[in-house]
């Protein structure tokens, strides 16, 4: 860079993390579940979920790829700045990583981190972890910037309605105008929703999507801005933004309707296929090769329906143009912040008060 530039030197690509092997799962469960009040019986029965996999989450691997493909984007359009890769949970973990940077001469980061919402589990903890991450370096660890949230940017519109036309060429073309199409994200307690733009964002990310499928592809027919019946109808609507992967005791209040539910009362209403679109997820991890391609398609299958899941948007090059594009930003801050809709792009980073646990 120029010597007109802002002072970043790196790029810190921050995920979740995930076991890749037997060995890691209950060390990896522990480390998610450390200071909250879940039962131990309840993460061993977490762990025989990841025991159908030999262990291994694909979000590591998935991640690896996108590091590897935002390295190469960054070569070739600039700028030119090395991408490190740190979990919260797993190896590679921030901690480890910031080491790494600090040793390499890094002093002032961007943290793209994987998760497109405002909530405190996929905003404001991360930013927790990081300055935990960086106590635990010390004080020549580098200052950690956090890259805005994404979940309007068109390029992320852009992926996902990619990987929803994929997954509707697998239908015949009789049965893609019929096809519902499910939005599903990680439900989250009632009272940390209250607390933040997770379920608002979520609903705005489905509308835009399916605006673009069904003007872009004529794929799905009208409804309701907000996803539900028009008035009078007694078909399924034609998008509908529901919730996985719930995890709180039965009384507690969270985020819904479950996707299993809705698919009863879609099957109920005559649907006979389906196409599933984790929205609310970046990359693959066992909330969607467990609870959506194992559990979810079970109920399918009984249920008489057939399901197609589209991709998470991974590293598709529409996806990495746009983390480019929301480094260029910070940047130069004469660069435009682009999005859609209506609302004007989240802070770069949570506010007082907002994105609280609940």
């Amino acid at each position: 860079m120029d010597s007109t530039s802002p002072p970043y030197d790196a790029v810190l690509v921050v995920s979740f993390g995930g076991p890749e092997g037997m060995g890691d799962v209950i060390p990896f469960l522990e480390n998610v579940l450390k200071g909250r009040n879940v039962p131990r019986e309840r993460m061993l029965g977490v762990a025989k979920h990841y025991e159908l996999f030999g262990g291994v989450s694909p979000i590591n691997e998935q991640n690896r790829k996108l590091v590897s493909a935002l390295e190469q984007e960054l070569a070739t359009n600039g700028p030119r700045l090395p991408v490190y890769f740190g979990n919260r949970n797993w190896h590679p973990l921030l901690r480890d990583t910031l080491r790494e940077m600090r040793d390499d001469g890094v002093k002032n980061a961007l943290a793209f981190v994987t998760s497109a919402y405002s909530s405190y589990s996929s905003c404001r903890q991360y930013l927790e972890n990081i300055a935990a991450a960086r106590e635990a370096v010390g004080p020549d660890a580098p200052q950690v910037e956090k890259l805005r949230a994404f979940y309007d940017h068109p390029l992320f519109i852009e992926a996902n309605v990619a990987r929803i036309a994929e997954a509707l060429a697998k239908f015949p073309e009789k049965q893609r105008a019929t096809a519902p199409l499910i939005f599903t994200a990680h439900s989250i307690p009632a009272s940390m929703s209250q607390n933040c733009d997770y379920e608002s964002q979520l609903k705005e990310t489905s509308r835009l999507i399916a605006d673009e499928v069904s003007v872009g592809a004529g794929l799905v027919p009208a409804c309701n801005r907000d996803g539900s019946v028009p008035t009078g109808s007694d078909k399924a609507c034609a998008y509908k933004l529901v919730f996985q992967s719930r995890s709180g005791p039965p009384a507690q209040p969270w985020l819904g309707p479950d996707v299993r539910d809705y698919l009863r009362d879609l099957h109920g209403l005559g649907a006979k296929e389906v196409v599933l679109a984790p929205i609310g997820f970046v990359s693959d991890h066992l909330e969607i090769i467990y609870d959506l391609d194992t559990e979810v398609l079970s109920l399918c299958q009984e249920l008489g329906l057939k399901m197609v899941r589209a991709e998470t948007v991974g590293a598709h090059p529409s996806f990495i143009k746009m983390i480019r594009e929301l480094i260029m930003e910070q940047l130069d801050p004469a660069t435009p912040r682009r999005f859609l809709g209506t609302r004007e792009p989240a802070a770069v980073t949570c506010q007082f008060g907002c994105c609280l646990p609940g």
